[in-house]
């Protein structure tokens, strides 16, 4: 066989096998990841002992062009396939946007909910019947020292440009609910400015919005009662509370109503669970809107002849009665056509609730609160005996 051109003196080999000692030729992969390369042996006589012969390797390179490699992943750099996540719900503007929730909660989430709502409703009644026990017996004991104080404010000279005096001025001449709602109405307002820091809002998110697949589920029953995201929503809010005030005190009483609205804010959140259990769709919940439903169906069903307007379209009167229909019609057809916007289920809740309580609850609850108070009374009557004072 004659020796390539250039390469004098020395002898080509047929390719070695792979008994032989030299390396076979790399087998082309599948797609052609690398260049096709084959390997020729050389020999060369070594020096006047022909028999000794050095092996050469040489690499043959071919031309073809080899596709880029695309570089897998490791396994340990690899990210894990991303779990199947639901469709992000449409962000409502009175709340603020959902964090992420994983999975779905069991039903038996709503067990501790339950015990709470029925806890704290009771809870609420019994210190609203010892709280007017109490303001009842301590107007009857400071009923002369108040004649004396009016008395002495006669008699004193009065002070012009005083801004207290003002300030006492207004505050006399407010009704005994609009004095009441005044407490709630500043609560509301100091939750709203918690939700302005930014070093809050992570406890905000778990105290004061309601959701069944949170963390804290009771607390927020409550909490989120007080609990405003939006300046409008708040100040509606606060607005129809302001003026369904008067009605509202007239009918319970400051003390029975303060127990009226804290546990129909708990009564309406309960449902409001139960309605996101039972659709799949858990968004976080807040707002004065469930308790306030009870108060405006409340006074509704009490006086169903009174005449109602709506504030930017005072021209257009309706009648209470008809009112509490269209909302009730309203917030049934939101609750049934999965409606996002407003949380048709603590409305409904709400209105339900305050229906009941002015139909039955109030014969049920409030007029048999009497042993509740016999006993406080004779408690009371004990420690002040004990104390070495005059029995009440």
């Amino acid at each position: 066989m004659a020796a390539p051109p250039g390469r004098a003196g020395l002898r080509q080999f047929p390719r070695p096998r792979p008994q032989d000692g030299c390396r076979p030729p790399r087998k082309r992969s599948a797609g052609g990841e690398a260049p096709k390369m084959a390997w020729w042996c050389w020999a060369r006589a070594a020096g006047p002992r022909a028999h000794r012969l050095t092996v050469l390797l040489e690499p043959r390179r071919g031309f073809r062009r080899a596709r880029p490699r695309t570089e897998e992943p490791t396994p340990a750099t690899a990210e894990p396939p991303a779990a199947e996540a639901r469709p992000a719900p449409p962000r409502r503007s009175l709340c603020p946007p959902p964090p992420a929730r994983a999975g779905r909660p069991p039903a038996r989430r709503l067990v501790r909910p339950l015990l709470f709502a029925v806890g704290f409703t009771g809870t609420a009644f019994g210190a609203a019947a010892i709280w007017q026990y109490e303001a009842l017996k301590a107007r009857v004991q400071t009923y002369f020292e108040g004649a004396r104080a009016d008395w002495l404010d006669r008699i004193r000279p009065q002070k012009r440009g005083d801004f207290r005096k003002q300030v006492n001025s207004w505050w006399n001449n407010l009704t005994e609910g609009q004095r009441t709602v005044t407490g709630i109405i500043a609560a509301n307002v100091f939750v709203f400015c918690l939700w302005r820091l930014p070093g809050m809002r992570r406890i905000m998110f778990t105290y004061f919005t309601s959701d069944p697949s949170s963390r804290a589920l009771c607390s927020p029953m409550l909490l989120s009662t007080f609990s405003h995201f939006s300046l409008f929503h708040m100040a509606a809010n606060m607005y129809v509370l302001w003026s369904f005030s008067s009605s509202i005190v007239s009918l319970l009483g400051c003390e029975q109503f303060i127990a009226v609205y804290l546990s129909a804010g708990v009564v309406s959140t309960f449902v409001s669970y139960v309605a996101k259990m039972a659709t799949g769709k858990f968004e976080p919940s807040l707002g004065a809107s469930g308790a306030i439903m009870t108060v405006l169906a409340a006074v509704c069903t009490k006086m169903p002849e009174a005449k109602l307007a709506i504030i930017f379209l005072p021209m257009f009167t309706f009648t209470a009665g008809s009112a509490l229909k269209a909302i009730i019609a309203f917030d049934t057809a939101g609750l049934a056509l999965g409606w996002r916007f407003f949380d048709h289920a603590a409305h409904l809740g709400g209105a339900l609730f305050g229906m009941w309580y002015v139909t039955y609850g109030h014969e049920l609850i409030w007029k048999n609160r009497e042993p509740l108070v016999k006993a406080w009374h004779e408690m009371r009557t004990k420690n002040t005996g004990k104390g070495g004072g005059r029995p009440n």
